[in-house]
């Protein structure tokens, strides 16, 4: 684990109302006191974050949880039990000590203990439950190294490096219905998964906006971004690079950066937004191409984050 000092030191800037980012199993998180609303407002102000977006609050123990929340619905340890620490968030009804500003005046919160050291010894030596979004721009390529937090939050108060993320997306949020689950964002936690505990709920309307990420335009880079549909693409390949998952539309691009070798979605989870970075940073590229996956399991959060990132680009690019 990360020299504890380290740790030390940044859960001081926690508790003082900075900002810390620091590495989760998912991506890295811009962290504050979630209970403090100043701290909590610098969060939003240093990601250039919309209000209307809630926040994701961290915890190291079921014991914060209870201090949180309203509800004391069974199937909330049950998935915990299952899933946590680890990449799954639950929407659940919020407690007065939780801060408006925090769930963008909605009264329900999202809360995941996190499945990594590092962000539990963060929370646990901070004495309190850490708002954590992405720590990058608002709308941008999200984070899974320290190096991509400094490329685009200069200016935050600690870094903790922990290496490269082990998941590379971010958490699966869910919402607990009267009939089920509802799935808010797709993660590597998939359906199949949850309702081994749950019956999925696709009936009952889902909020809009009730939890981060359900924005149509979401991780994108700043440069032009599509992905790779049917090679019927308006596009220069000596211009572009492309982000390959199976082999076999590697022909004719500038560079290519393949994120798995053996085939695996869960490697292209892991490798997907550091290859986003390493094409946005490169000078020889200016079309970033990925190709898609099948849309199921693991590939439906894949799919998820690639049409998310392309959303703005792709106007007219069909012939």
């Amino acid at each position: 684990m990360k020299n504890f000092s380290d740790i030390e030191k940044a859960a001081k800037y926690i508790q003082e109302g900075k900002l810390v980012a620091f590495p989760t199993e998912t991506v890295y998180g811009l962290g504050g006191n979630a209970l403090n609303p100043l701290a909590v407002a610098k969060i939003f102000e240093l990601k250039e974050r919309p209000s209307f977006d809630p926040l994701i609050m961290h915890i190291a123990s079921i014991a914060q949880l209870e201090k949180l929340v309203l509800s004391t619905d069974e199937r909330i340890y049950k998935l915990a039990e299952k899933f946590w620490p680890g990449p799954l968030t639950m929407v659940l009804p919020k407690s007065n000590i939780v801060p408006d500003i925090v769930t963008s005046g909605l009264p329900t919160a999202g809360i995941r203990m996190p499945g990594n050291e590092i962000a539990l010894e963060l929370i646990r030596i901070s004495d309190c439950p850490i708002a954590a979004p992405s720590a990058n721009k608002f709308g941008r390529i999200s984070p899974t190294t320290a190096a991509h937090v400094k490329k685009q939050l200069p200016n935050v108060d600690y870094i903790i490096d922990g290496g490269k993320t082990t998941v590379g997306l971010e958490s699966t949020i869910i919402n607990l219905t009267d009939f089920g689950f509802q799935i808010l964002r797709n993660g590597i936690i998939t359906k199949e998964e949850l309702e081994t505990i749950l019956p999925f709920d696709g009936n009952s309307e889902i909020q809009k906006l009730s939890a981060p990420g359900m924005l149509k335009s979401h991780y994108s880079p700043g440069k032009m971004f599509l992905i790779a549909h049917n090679n019927n693409l308006k596009i220069d390949k000596l211009k572009a690079g492309l982000i390959s998952f199976s082999g076999e539309l590697e022909n004719g691009y500038r560079k290519i950066i393949r994120v798995s070798d053996r085939k695996d979605l869960k490697d292209y989870a892991v490798n997907m937004f550091e290859a986003m970075h390493a094409f946005e940073d490169d000078n020889d590229i200016e079309i970033i191409i990925a190709e898609p996956v099948i849309d199921r399991g693991i590939g439906k959060a894949i799919m998820d984050r690639l049409r998310k990132a392309e959303f703005n680009w792709r106007p007219g690019m069909f012939q």
